[in-house]
């Protein structure tokens, strides 16, 4: 039987099974498979190779390029520097009394600051897991206020000292005297920090020491000051609101110097934990910093200038003997006041009691400070030649005291005042220059320092509270013996009977040791009928008070006195100011004359 065949079973039939055709079709699948195996299987190891060759090339640039660099950030990690510092000198008064101290204590940095932590707060802090901390010394000032404006305190060093010629081997933390002697003599109470190499596990503690440098200590300092007299200076002054003293030898050594209102200096470097007991009032930092009113970080002893008043009738005096204007037998009457044209210039005297005093000489004027003689002194000399001999004395200009911020004052002239204020110079401005008034201004060291002079005998000294080498003579002023007697004996009875400083009045003490000469030391009267007087000793005082008038007329007037002891043979200088207080005679010579008293009783 034969059979017949359609296409359809031609291609689809016995000829060409169904199966051959899904075969083909499984193989081209196969095919395509395979060739997407073997891409992958050569693609996996270039992409191994490439990342192979990546971090092997890492490695080498990290090996040997940056090994150093990651070495030392590695030592870094492991070995650590900690500065050992080193300990401030020490400052001691002129008998060997320390004065300011290190004390043991602790550091650290927040936010850039240096901040000073005592035992307690310290221990505090590490308890809290604290790791950051230094070893260090604090400094501690044990006199408390009573030395703060001469000692000055320490604090961090800022940007400005930081780009200073004067602090190129510090770095930002240091800690660096801020006032005082602490900074003047920065360099020599500075020691050099030490250096201690650690190694340190992954926890931060030390493993081990690897080597160390020993910090040296600061150079001490021995000082002109009297501790002794400082304190009973400062003590003398305790009702004193505003004002300064300044005690000397007659070759210009400061033996004590005191500003008030003051404040404790352990408040800027014992740290926060520091309990205050002082009598400066100030019980925290802030309050010292922001009392502008009082400002008791200003040093008025050398920082405050101030009209001297009757003190300086003292420059006027040498002016009018030296410029030959006047000699001792010189005389004015006094009628209790001059009239210039509508203004009236009276003399105290006749102005709070209504009294005049006749025939008035340099002696009689010095001791009884009568305004009507120096108003026509200083007419008769003229304001410029005045000044000539103001500076002579040490005004107008900075003396050079060994601590900073010391002022110049300021001595007129008619061209300053043509310059200045823009008018002329009128007799009025010449009386009120003659008596210290007016546009004069001295410091209160200015007046010591030309106290000292005419006890000397005319040598200007370069005050000063540490003794150097150099010479401390700035000059030999112009003063002829005859000059220095005659203003001596104004000064010696303006203390006596029928002067006008009445607390110094036959000044006594009780000192058996100080030897009777009839000049310096004299028998007390009264120890010939009383055995307790026996042991007195008076003692002759040259002084010159003052009253210097300011502001307005409801302020009252600065009280002044300048002086030194004994008359004839002068130990020791004084001169206190009492801002806004009154009368010189009623309250800057009590003062004075409780330092004179723990001077000359010891």
């Amino acid at each position: 039987m034969r059979y017949r065949i359609s296409p359809q079973q031609t291609i689809r039939g016995h000829a060409f099974p169904e199966y051959i055709h899904n075969e083909k079709k499984s193989r081209r699948r196969f095919d395509s498979m395979s060739d997407n195996r073997s891409f992958r299987s050569f693609l996996m190891p270039v992409c191994f190779l490439l990342v192979f060759l990546l971090l092997f090339s890492r490695l080498v640039f990290l090996s040997v390029f940056q090994g150093n660099y990651y070495q030392r950030i590695s030592d870094n990690n492991r070995i650590r520097t900690f500065v050992i510092h080193a300990p401030r000198g020490v400052v001691f008064d002129r008998n060997g009394k320390p004065l300011v101290l290190n004390t043991p204590g602790f550091r650290r940095t927040e936010k850039g600051k240096t901040v000073l932590l005592d035992r307690e707060q310290a221990l505090s802090l590490i308890a809290s897991g604290v790791k950051d901390l230094e070893v260090d010394n604090l400094r501690h000032y044990p006199y408390k206020e009573v030395f703060a404006h001469v000692l000055g305190y320490i604090g961090q060093i800022t940007k400005e000292e930081l780009s200073s010629v004067s602090y190129t081997d510090y770095q930002a933390g240091d800690l660096v005297g801020k006032e005082g002697i602490e900074k003047q003599y920065e360099a020599t109470l500075r020691g050099i920090d030490g250096k201690q190499l650690s190694e340190v596990d992954a926890l931060g503690k030390t493993v081990r020491t690897l080597g160390q440098t020993d910090p040296i200590a600061g150079q001490n300092i021995k000082t002109t000051l009297d501790s002794t007299i400082q304190i009973k200076t400062f003590e003398a002054m305790a009702k004193v609101k505003k004002g300064a003293a300044i005690v000397s030898t007659p070759k210009g050594e400061i033996l004590a110097i005191v500003s008030k209102p003051s404040f404790d200096p352990n408040l800027f470097t014992l740290g926060k934990g520091y309990k205050v007991a002082t009598t400066s009032g100030y019980q925290t930092l802030d309050e010292v910093l922001l009392d502008t009113e009082s400002q008791p970080l200003l040093n008025r002893a050398i920082g405050g200038t101030y009209p001297p008043g009757s003190t300086f009738k003292l420059v006027t005096a040498a002016a009018g003997l030296e410029k030959n204007v006047i000699d001792e037998n010189w005389e004015i009457q006094d009628n209790g006041q001059l009239k210039v044209g509508a203004f009236t210039f009276g003399n105290w005297y006749y102005i709070q009691y209504g009294k005049t005093e006749g025939s008035v000489n340099i002696v009689k004027a010095i001791k009884r400070s009568n305004d009507i003689f120096f108003y026509t002194l200083s007419q008769k000399i003229g304001v410029d030649q005045l000044s000539q001999v103001a500076r002579q004395f040490g005004l107008g200009q900075k003396l050079g005291i060994d601590i900073p911020g010391e002022q110049r004052g300021l001595v007129p002239t008619q061209e300053w005042k043509e310059k200045t204020i823009g008018e002329g110079w009128y007799l009025g401005d010449t009386y009120h220059y003659g008596i210290g008034q007016g546009y004069l201004l001295t410091t209160p060291l200015q007046v010591n320092a030309w106290t000292v002079a005419l006890a000397n005998g005319g040598i200007l000294f370069r005050p000063r509270l540490v003794v150097t080498a150099d010479d401390a003579v700035l000059t030999k002023i112009p003063l002829s013996d005859k000059t220095i007697s005659l203003i001596h004996e104004g000064m010696k009875e303006s203390c006596s009977t029928g002067g006008v400083a009445w607390p110094l009045f036959k000044f006594k003490v009780k000192n058996e040791k100080l030897k009777i000469d009839g000049r310096n030391f004299l028998a007390v009267a009264e120890s010939t009928t009383s055995a307790s007087m026996k042991n007195y000793r008076e003692i002759t005082v040259a002084c010159k008070t003052g009253t210097a008038q300011h502001g307005g007329e409801s302020d009252l007037p600065h009280a002044w006195i300048t002086l030194y002891a004994p008359a004839y043979d002068p130990e020791i200088i004084v001169t206190v100011l009492n801002e806004s207080s009154g009368e010189g005679s009623n309250e800057a010579a009590p003062i004075a004359k409780k330092v004179l008293e723990a001077w000359f009783s010891r």
